[in-house]
């Protein structure tokens, strides 16, 4: 995993996003980095990866308190983001998996 570990989960994402436009034309992902927290100040990196067709979204943290661990969670693009985030380690974390989720929860 890079020093940067937002650097390396976009990196993984524009690579999912790139196989799941290769492999099911029906979903168009769009990935995207929001600095809306640390713009009102709190310490964490924000990617989400949008479905428009199905209106779901998948939710990514990388929060600076938690060094290590992907905050994630699966909703739709209407709902508000909810306190009930699932964990998993960085390292753990792969485009395989990113496109499984994608494959998954959009398809």
């Amino acid at each position: 995993m890079s020093e940067d570990p937002l650097k390396a989960l976009s990196d993984m994402a524009s690579e999912a996003h790139a196989r799941i436009q290769a492999t099911h034309e029906h979903i168009n992902p769009v990935v995207e980095v929001r600095r809306g927290m640390r713009d009102a100040g709190i310490p964490a990196d924000v990617m989400t990866i949008d479905c428009l067709r199905t209106r779901r979204r998948i939710t990514l943290i990388l929060h600076d308190e938690q060094p290590g661990v992907l905050l994630y969670q699966f909703v739709t693009i209407d709902d508000e983001v909810g306190d009930d985030f699932r964990q998993i380690a960085l390292a753990d974390i792969d485009t395989t998996m990113l496109f499984e989720w994608i494959q998954d929860y959009f398809g």
